[in-house]
């Protein structure tokens, strides 16, 4: 009965946050405002059983059997290449490796619209799920999602991109199940910078004392994309080396945005250009068109590197025509995000933050962890 009502509570702070989203994008102060409203009154109003619905919601969701429980899953986009790898991993691993049942696995489309995702969340939470596995499209989202499903009283495992160190103090701090699995995004800026330092010239392909770059970003409100950006220049500049910034766009993690960007950087700066760097291998293959219909040589007039190692991209760096990428392991992270998942329905204690390390990929591995990812 408990239950039952912290879902009715849920799903009134759910309709005030999918309309606030929609107005405000989410994640706005003013939307904070209004979701912290709605939490005040469902802790009012449950206020006195808290204790109690604690230990309700323990003894029902400890012990679930993996073959029954039911999962919800929502990915911000799709077409995102990396990710379309990851959810394909992600439910391999549950249904032939932990043993979930395949038909009681929902994974919806966030199509890169929060209020469209928080629509997703709210059936979830309305269908009943166990538990949830969620890639937000905006991470700043994350407070209010969070109460949602902890209303609810079912866990959620947050998955690639990564809510700020406040939320996740405030998981320990109030006893919330809630867990993030992902990897550090500075070390995969610094690894882009470290395999721009490992060629003979240091990215100083004209020998005028310091490395011109572009920089095609993803998206400059998400936490992986602002590292990655600042990181792969501080390797450069940690190691004496000098850098010039021709250019910083925003390419929202596109194929076709990273190649119109890097086509447009070379008609205007030319022989300028000594490195691109872009945020993602989506975009680093955009960019390897436009380098190619320029006819410039990657490796001789111009480097190139990425984050994900997506095939293509491993696979260019096998042929010469990539500098390097960086393994995003979606293997790890996929599977540490169902094992996460399996903790919380056995009742099992969760740390907050669980870190996957990135691998750095050059002509050395490369071969390697295409075998791996083929």
């Amino acid at each position: 009965m408990k239950k039952n009502l912290k879902k009715v509570l849920a799903l009134l702070m759910c309709t005030t946050v999918v309309l606030t989203t929609a107005m405000g994008c989410g994640g706005s102060s003013d939307d904070g405002a209004a979701s912290d409203a709605g939490d005040t009154a469902t802790e009012e109003a449950g206020e006195a059983d808290d204790a109690g619905d604690a230990a309700a919601d323990a003894a029902e969701t400890a012990g679930v059997d993996i073959k029954d429980a039911k999962v919800g899953i929502s990915i911000y986009q799709f077409s995102d290449n990396f990710m379309t790898l990851y959810r394909t991993e992600l439910v391999r691993y549950m249904v032939d490796e932990l043993g979930f049942t395949e038909g009681n696995i929902t994974v919806q489309d966030g199509k890169n619209d929060q209020a469209e995702q928080t629509n997703q969340i709210n059936n979830f939470i309305t269908s009943g799920v166990d538990v949830m596995i969620l890639n937000l499209v905006q991470s700043s989202s994350a407070p209010q999602v969070t109460d949602m499903c902890n209303d609810a009283g079912i866990p959620v495992v947050y998955i690639n991109r990564q809510p700020d160190e406040t939320e996740s103090d405030r998981w320990v701090s109030e006893g919330i199940k809630a867990t993030y699995i992902g990897a550090d995004a500075r070390q995969s800026g610094t690894y882009q910078g470290e395999e721009i330092l490992e060629t003979e010239n240091k990215g100083d392909i004209n020998g005028d004392g310091k490395v011109s770059y572009i920089m095609v970003q993803g998206d400059p409100e998400n936490i992986d994309a602002q590292y990655r950006t600042e990181y792969s220049i501080k390797a450069l500049e940690d190691a004496g080396m000098e850098t010039e910034e021709l250019l910083l766009q925003r390419g929202d993690w596109d194929q076709v945005k990273g190649q119109q960007i890097t086509q447009d950087a070379l008609t205007q700066f030319g022989e300028q250009i000594e490195v691109v760097f872009c945020n993602n291998d989506a975009m680093a293959l955009g960019a390897l068109q436009a380098i190619q219909a320029a006819g410039r040589t990657i490796g001789e007039d111009i480097y190139l590197v990425g984050v994900d190692a997506l095939t293509d991209a491993v696979q260019n760096i096998v042929d010469g025509k990539f500098t390097g990428t960086v393994f995003n392991d979606y293997f790890g992270q996929a599977q540490g995000a169902a094992d996460l998942a399996v903790k919380f329905l056995n009742g099992e204690e969760v740390e907050p933050i669980n870190m996957v390390d990135y691998i750095k990929v050059t002509t050395e591995n490369a071969n390697e962890i295409l075998e791996k990812i083929k």
